[in-house]
């Protein structure tokens, strides 16, 4: 279930309560539903705008979404507590390009009538609207039940994750890595697909950034860094000034750049010119939320990008390294949030160290924690088109250790190998990203707002 938390969600949400111009139905529970489910909206942490004057005809409508849109607000919440008026779903539709959350609330239980069709008008306009190719969410449920509550939460983030999507710009520093074709990018399909604008950085023009880096700031990070208490191993910690360098660097780009996520080609140029990997720096920038990925892979920053977006934090990008029947090993080299990892400074804990393979400062090496529920979900193209996967587990104690990071997934529902051939002949490439939840339902329903080719 997607966190019951709304402090990710957006401020300011619009709401369009649809009244009737002919009177029926039992207008006095209507009243009472509309108080309630605006009441549920804002103990959600909602600021609830265009909700004070019902919507009965196109001119009303206009006001309210005049309102909306003056407030910024990143999703549209639809109410008909007494059915309304079908052909409006249209004009709604012309004017709110984003998905909207269509929510069907219930009739009186004690009444030998009806009460209000909600649940019909609703049904109505989620017809209308897919005919029309405009995307919705729909909720259906009393405001005080808990389960309605998260759906509704799900909801509204999905569609302020569609509306962000659409204007997001994603950079990448360089380009993919040496041999990792599978994760080039096409700006145009990019574009097309989901709406995302990609911009191409120059890696020499980073590396001298990252040299150019004013010393006093570089000082400054360095205390920051020593601060988190990552113990080193088999290094000193004399020579942080490199991955502050990197981290400072990044972090400049995407705010100068206006970028929300970011991929940076890090080998082998890095750390045979800066004489360091920026792993740590990577760690860092993911636990601090920012949606960035390695080796060049855009399509892993997105994916990022697009959790973070629905409140889930930006995941751990990793390779599949290997498989049985019932569980998956991941692992990279070293560059995971910090918090999904053991407790700084616990027995397994994180810490410091050199790359396994180029022996160079500075990586994260630590398992991540075990005994957690897991979603595993891919971002991809492939045939000019866009798919994603998204699918459930648990983490369970590993059965070796390894340097870097690294997890041990059981995957219950499906025979991994079958499941490993299905993905590799749709095209997914080698990097998956690893959230620590159960949230497989939810990435389904982003899929289906972008139109993207869902895998099970």
């Amino acid at each position: 279930m997607q966190k019951s938390t709304s402090q990710d969600a957006p401020r300011n949400i619009g709401v369009v309560m649809l009244g009737r111009k002919r009177p029926g139905f039992d207008q006095e529970w209507n009243k009472v539903v509309y108080q309630q489910s605006l009441a549920a909206l804002e103990e959600l942490g909602f600021t609830c705008v265009g909700a004070d004057n019902p919507v009965v005809d196109d001119e009303t409508l206009h006001v309210t979404l005049q309102k909306i849109h003056s407030a910024k607000c990143e999703a549209l919440v639809v109410l008909q507590p007494s059915i309304g008026n079908g052909q409006l779903a249209l004009t709604i539709s012309q004017h709110w390009a984003d998905p909207v959350v269509l929510w069907a609330t219930p009739e009186r239980p004690t009444d030998g009538k009806v009460s209000s069709c909600s649940l019909v008008g609703q049904h109505l306009w989620a017809s209308v609207l897919r005919q029309a190719g405009h995307p919705f969410e729909f909720v259906y449920g009393d405001s005080a039940d808990a389960a309605v509550r998260a759906d509704l939460i799900r909801a509204i983030a999905l569609c302020r994750t569609f509306g962000r999507l659409r204007h997001a710009k994603v950079g990448v520093i360089g380009t993919h890595v040496p041999g990792f074709i599978d994760l080039a990018a096409d700006p145009f399909l990019l574009r097309r697909a989901i709406g995302i604008q990609l911009h191409p950085l120059s890696l020499p023009q980073y590396i001298d950034r990252v040299r150019a880096v004013a010393e006093d700031a570089v000082e400054k990070d360095i205390q920051q860094v020593r601060a988190l208490g990552l113990r080193p191993v088999n290094v000193t910690d004399d020579a942080l000034d490199i991955n502050s360098r990197c981290y400072l660097a990044m972090l400049d780009i995407m705010q100068e750049e206006s970028l929300d996520a970011l991929a940076l080609q890090c080998w082998p140029e890095i750390p045979n010119m800066l004489g360091q990997w920026p792993y740590l720096a990577i760690s860092r920038l993911s636990s601090a939320g920012h949606a960035v990925s390695i080796e060049g892979d855009v399509d892993g920053s997105i994916g990022s990008l697009m959790s973070s977006s629905l409140g889930l934090g930006p995941g751990f990008l990793t390779d599949w390294l290997e498989h049985d029947t019932s569980t998956i090993f991941f692992w990279h080299p070293g560059m995971a949030p910090l918090d999904m990892c053991h407790a700084i400074g616990s027995e397994d804990g994180p810490t410091l160290g050199s790359h396994f393979n180029i022996v160079k400062p500075y990586v994260v090496d630590g398992q991540l924690r075990p005994g957690q529920p897991v979603t595993v979900t891919r971002l991809w193209r492939c045939d000019n088109e866009y798919h994603m996967t998204a699918f459930e587990g648990r983490s369970i104690p590993p059965r070796r250790k390894v340097t870097g990071n690294s997890i041990l997934v059981e995957v219950a529902d499906r025979n991994v190998p079958r499941r490993f051939d299905a993905l590799l002949h749709a095209g997914m490439p080698h990097h998956v990203s690893l959230l620590f939840g159960e949230y497989a339902e939810t990435f389904r329903r982003l899929a289906r707002l972008l139109q993207v080719r869902w895998h099970d």
